[in-house]
């Protein structure tokens, strides 16, 4: 049972159904003020959650859910930051307090998880492709009065696969699809580049604000005339859109109906817009204007960024609880890339800071900062962010393109063909690489390390801490060091004297961290702590580990590895990636090619998709914490103990 009480209007409401069988369109507004009021209420005191924008489109979730019948009307939310009205009006109020918590719902709409969700969504600009393949499934099996609809914020608008969906989707001219633009100007960061301009164009145009509720009564009256009244009307709103705005309709030039731009905060206003575009065949486009953190004052007053996913926060002053640890912590891995950029363009000025969307989230608006002419976020566009990157350094810069290990994904073919086949120093500064916790199996890093090693030119490394980082972004600027991958996690790392100077690392050599004589523990990156703390607990136990913190998956150091399988029959890897095909992979390929047979055990994240919980939580559930690597250790010694945990073997 929630221990959160929802207002009278909210508590009526377990589905959608519900809100269109006993409410009035009247009722809407207050409706609305109750869903805000209850997303506040949990979100400020479970903290762990996204806040700003589903505030934002509270209006307009009440909306869809009033004025289309869901779940067999699909609705897409792009990336899903927004879905938490849609999680409350569709049979997860009663759960909601337990979002992003380990067993608990989804901070991100899952098919698995309600089938309300329509799409599992998590990275951008996926919405109206997925709907679009909907519409068209639909037309196809003769279900020609479902709606689809696709709800993307205008940031994930930036997306070049948004472009390729719209570019689709007007060819596509009886396919019944709304998409829905909710702009804010916002993603996490505000918006950069052109669409942004050419929206706020639209949105503060005077003249053609003036005239367009005019344009919308006329439309709203078209059911009464026939299709006689909808040719006209269309040519009207078509001739005034383009002679008031002095300029073609980007959407419109897509084949896509435009209508608006609207009010996303009315929540009446909304329905009955809705309801008349219900009548319009074909692909169109609603442009609603909302407020990221509408409707809450001190998110709306106060810094957008910061009140994405704020945390715990007092929701009657608006002050965000700070725990304040009694002694000095250390950095989080993307300050520490963020402060050392900035040190190294000093020294070196062919250095540029590339993101897409992400310069507080990576922590590159330090240099964009100090350094506005060298540093660019592209807007989410992963794919173009890379490509860029390798046109920068084809003219002898070096550009350190800092992408989400998840986000990177999206780009490995720019990667592969346009950055490591003409061998370009571009360096890859993966953040989140590995478990990130509560974002989920969307969000995982997990498989950059396999996909990286694979690609041939490729440098492809992990610090252990933040001294490493720091020397493996001053190693990856050196002259002709070619394609570079450095991944670190989420989160803090563990040094706070972290400010070390600059030194070279050989590319391809690890370090032995530890000497031993009963086993061996190899280790990529971060999990190399984990390793220190499970070395000191089987010495106490009477068990000597030796150590070796490879630092490169590729080139992997050849004669560590000697030394290893040399000396040692039992050997353990540990890694917070996939299994197949990363640093164990690799530790394996090289025992088998050199005619070496110890025996390994790869610890890791196991060949499955790994749900939400604490980074914590999840580091023990994939077997490859402090506890399981002395587990590991103790079962490979010949200790009776049995264990859990998920690894692959190999022999």
């Amino acid at each position: 049972m929630t221990p959160y009480k929802a207002g009278p209007f909210l508590e009526q409401i377990e589905f959608p159904k519900d809100l269109r069988e006993k409410f009035s369109t009247e009722d809407l507004p207050q409706i609305s003020n109750e869903l805000r009021q209850y997303i506040v209420d949990v979100i400020s005191e479970i903290g762990n959650s996204h806040f700003g924008a589903s505030l934002g489109v509270v209006e307009l979730t009440v909306a869809l859910h009033y004025v289309f019948n869901t779940p067999e009307d699909q609705l897409v939310w792009d990336v899903g930051h927004q879905a938490y009205g849609h999680k409350i009006l569709t049979g997860r109020r009663e759960q909601f307090h337990t979002n992003r918590i380990k067993g608990g719902i989804s901070g991100f709409p899952k098919r698995s998880e309600s089938e309300y969700d329509a799409f599992g969504v998590g990275h951008s600009s996926t919405s109206i492709s997925a709907a679009l393949g909907m519409a068209v499934a639909n037309r196809y099996k003769g279900l020609k009065n479902r709606q689809h609809i696709a709800v993307i914020g205008d940031g994930a608008m930036t997306g070049g696969m948004a472009f390729e969906g719209l570019n689709h989707g007007g060819f596509e001219k009886d396919a019944n699809l709304l998409v829905i633009l909710n702009d804010n100007c916002m993603s996490i960061d505000p918006n950069v580049g052109a669409l942004k301009e050419y929206l706020t164009d639209i949105t503060t145009s005077h003249t053609y604000n003036k005239v367009k509720d005019d344009v919308w009564k006329l439309l709203g009256k078209i059911s009464k005339f026939g299709p006689d009244a909808q040719t006209i009307a269309s040519k009207v709103s078509q001739a005034l859109k383009g002679s008031l705005l002095k300029q073609s309709n980007l959407f419109e030039s897509l084949n896509f109906r435009y209508f608006g731009p609207v009010d996303g905060q009315d929540a009446i206003g909304l329905a009955k817009v809705l309801e008349d575009l219900k009548d319009i065949p074909g692909p169109k486009i609603l442009h609603c204007i909302t407020r990221k953190g509408a409707g809450y004052k001190f998110s709306e007053e106060g810094n957008p960024t910061k009140w994405h996913a704020p945390g715990v926060f007092n929701k009657e002053t608006g002050e965000i609880v700070k725990v304040i640890p009694k002694s000095p912590q250390p950095p989080k891995y993307q300050d520490v890339f963020g402060h050392s950029i900035v040190e190294l363009a000093e020294k070196n000025d062919k250095i540029m800071g590339v993101t897409p969307a992400m310069p507080s989230g990576c922590s590159l608006n330090i240099m964009m900062e100090a350094m506005p002419k060298r540093s660019f976020d592209v807007g989410i566009a992963e794919q173009h962010a890379v490509t860029f990157s390798a046109g920068l350094a084809t003219q002898g810069l070096v550009p350190f393109c800092n992408i989400y290990s998840t986000f990177m994904q999206r780009a490995f073919d720019q990667v592969l063909h346009d950055v490591a086949i003409q061998n370009l120093n571009v360096v890859f500064c993966l953040d989140r690489g590995g478990l990130v916790g509560a974002d989920g199996a969307t969000h995982h890093g997990a498989y950059d390390l396999a996909y990286m090693r694979m690609i041939p030119n490729m440098v492809v490394s992990a610090p252990m801490n933040e001294e490493d980082l720091r020397n493996l972004m001053y190693t990856a600027q050196l002259e002709n060091q070619g394609p570079f991958s450095i991944r670190y996690p989420r989160g803090n790392g563990v040094m706070t004297e972290w400010k070390t100077p600059f030194k070279e690392i050989k590319v391809g050599t690890g370090r032995k961290v530890t000497n031993g004589e009963d086993i061996a523990i190899l280790s990529i990156g971060h999990p190399g702590n984990f390793a220190q703390e499970a070395i000191q607990e089987l010495k106490d136990l009477g068990v000597s580990a030796a150590h070796y913190d490879m630092r490169f998956v590729k080139p992997i150091d050849q004669v560590m590895l000697h030394e290893v399988f040399t000396k040692f029959k039992k050997v353990i890897t540990i890694e917070d990636g996939c299994i197949m095909g990363g640093f164990g992979s690799a530790v394996v390929e090289f025992m088998a090619d050199q005619g070496y047979s110890s025996q390994i055990i790869r610890l890791g994240i196991p060949d499955k998709y790994i749900h939400h919980g604490t980074q914590e939580e999840l580091w023990a559930d994939c077997g490859f914490d402090k506890d399981a690597i002395v587990a590991t250790a103790k079962k490979m010694i010949g200790w009776s103990e049995t264990i859990n945990v998920v690894s692959e073997k190999a022999v």
